[in-house]
């Protein structure tokens, strides 16, 4: 399945490439949500809130009126997840909130799993040069997506892997990599980081992985 992205910052919807360089922007918004509205779900990630540098918090709950979608990007607490699934997303994308001190933080993700149930929580594993990223993917940890995975499987229902290494360049993303992560997980897998053809979409459907995309959609190189 395609989930088109919808990345947020400073009141547009921006494409960067591998999280740094911003390349795309645009403000029209109902241009984009008629255009993804036949998708069954869509990624929303405010980028400003991962960052600790302000929030789109109004665009994203206009956007949860219209579209069906997984919200991530500064949720930090059961009650912030709480206040998005009650304003109509369907998940919630924990990321950085997951790790302490650059450990594994085993206790929170139960508590969150006990709070808001495994279901509605998608749990963000950002590589970057084969380790977990963090703050808006500009903090390298030593933690690897499959030790992650491994502690981390038992209270969430979806895994979502983006290999920041080939985010936005649309070269396409590495299929040994998520292969590796497919066999390392039961859960629902989706996967983001450079797919670029739907030829791509479709292999990646086919070993039962869901994917992001972001640039080919904005670019064109996708049709939505």
């Amino acid at each position: 399945m395609l989930i088109p992205s919808i990345d947020l910052m400073g009141g547009r919807i921006v494409q960067l490439v591998q999280g740094e360089k911003k390349v795309l922007e645009f403000d029209n918004f109902d241009y984009w949500i008629e255009r993804f509205s036949k998708f069954p779900m869509v990624q929303v990630i405010d980028l400003d809130a991962a960052r600790g540098s302000g929030n789109n918090l109004s665009l994203v709950s206009q956007i949860l009126q219209r579209l069906t979608c997984q919200v991530g990007g500064g949720i930090r607490s059961a009650e912030a997840a709480r206040a998005m699934l009650d304003a109509g997303a369907r998940r919630v994308i924990f990321g950085s909130s997951l790790l302490e001190d650059g450990k594994i933080n085993f206790q929170y993700a139960s508590t969150l799993a006990g709070a808001l149930g495994p279901a509605a929580l998608v749990f963000a594993l950002d590589s970057k040069d084969g380790r977990v990223a963090v703050n808006g993917w500009r903090k390298p940890t030593a933690v690897t997506a499959f030790d992650m995975i491994q502690v981390l499987e038992p209270f969430c229902e979806t895994f979502l892997y983006t290999h920041i290494d080939t985010e936005g360049l649309m070269g396409g993303i590495p299929m040994e990599i998520v292969r590796a992560i497919r066999q390392a997980t039961s859960r629902r897998l989706v996967v983001a980081g450079g797919i670029t053809t739907h030829q791509e979409i479709e292999d990646l459907d086919a070993l039962g992985m869901d994917a992001v995309v972001g640039m080919a959609l904005y670019s064109g190189l996708i049709p939505a």
